[in-house]
């Protein structure tokens, strides 16, 4: 008797780590515990957890619009005390804490090379467009403090970019609804630099006139 050929029995593949950690932090957007998440995922993501805070803040905004721009506020709190911690570890633990992180994060030391030519470059404004361009923001706080910029700058810029960052995210989902979503997890890296080349457009004009 023959025997009919049997299809190879298909493996499920098991998602990777980052994708079981995105999915985490989406989970918790069904939970009562949704604001408390939201301000631990944004202070953490700003040293050491590798999922950014929008991947949360938008879940919970597009459950709940009308309280949309709280959410950016406590986001916005939680990233910048995160970043100030960062900063600690870069000027006072680097050797013990940050390099190893550095390793995980930028192998290269790539993006933490170009935090400092910013800074050098362009002062303050180079603090500000690593506070809101997809530069690793704990990369851009470790290095930092790494490197001893202005505290009071490094704090103005992480209020101004990671604000602007939160509540542009919040502003579209609160005015475009639901739809928007995807789109804006999709392209929001792109709308930041279009935000930091209207930015720099807008003073040059203002220093012409």
């Amino acid at each position: 008797m023959e025997l009919e050929p049997t299809e190879p029995v298909k493996v499920a593949k098991r998602p990777s780590v980052l994708k079981r950690a995105y999915d985490w932090v989406i989970a918790w957007s069904e939970t009562p515990y949704g604001t408390v998440a939201l301000f631990v995922l944004a202070f953490a993501e700003s040293s050491c957890f590798p999922i950014p805070p929008d991947v949360l803040l938008i879940a919970l905004c597009v459950g709940r619009s009308k309280s949309a721009f709280r959410f950016a506020a406590i986001c916005t709190l939680g990233s910048v005390l995160g970043g100030i911690a960062g900063y600690g570890i870069g000027l006072l633990a680097f050797d013990t804490i940050g390099q190893p992180l550095m390793k995980i994060y930028d192998p290269d030391q790539k993006v933490f090379g170009e935090v400092k030519h910013l800074y050098d470059t362009w002062g303050f404004w180079g603090v500000l467009t690593a506070a809101i361009t997809p530069i690793p923001y704990k990369v851009f706080t470790i290095a930092s403090g790494v490197f001893k910029f202005s505290f009071a700058q490094f704090m103005l810029a992480s209020v101004l970019g990671r604000g602007f960052r939160f509540f542009l995210v919040s502003g579209l989902i609160f005015w475009g609804g639901d739809r928007l979503k995807d789109w804006i997890e999709k392209y929001f890296d792109w709308l930041a630099w279009g935000f930091l080349v209207v930015l720099i457009l807008g003073f040059g004009i203002l220093k012409l006139l």
